[in-house]
């Protein structure tokens, strides 16, 4: 059996997903948090504007958390969790609550899972945005 490596999510990869997203922020014209995550749920990298309101980090975090563990942008994920939705239930079935608004954004590497970066602090769209873009930076 074979197996190919993926190289993980690195530091310079997190702080390039940061740095993308603080540009990108800037030219919105919005204050953001910033979290990257890696593949196995830990925080790599973490950034929040002293302009921001407070709970946008809690709100980034769980955004790439929820983008990690469903593997999927938040954005899409939204009509999941209503009543009748595949994941109606599933917010309360997890250790850690799982946030459903755009804004988290999974990252791949050679097809495979590395990481997430999660937004938070603008309006949704502008929140999904900003992570798409940040995450555009490491292709």
């Amino acid at each position: 059996m074979s197996t190919t490596a993926v190289a993980p999510l690195t530091t310079e990869d997190a702080e390039l997903l940061v740095a993308t997203a603080r540009r990108a922020a800037e030219e919105a014209g919005v204050t953001v948090s910033v979290t990257v995550l890696d593949a196995g749920g830990h925080l790599l990298a973490f950034r929040r504007d002293d302009r921001a309101v407070l709970i946008s980090g809690e709100t980034s975090t769980r955004k790439a958390y929820t983008a990690l563990q469903l593997n999927a942008p938040t954005a899409d994920l939204v009509d999941a969790v209503q009543p009748g939705g595949l994941f109606h239930t599933l917010p309360t079935a997890l250790d850690r609550p799982l946030l459903f608004i755009a804004g988290g954004v999974p990252v791949h590497r050679d097809g495979r899972l590395i990481g997430a970066v999660g937004v938070g602090g603008g309006a949704p769209e502008q929140d999904h945005g900003i992570a798409t873009a940040a995450v555009q930076a490491l292709a």
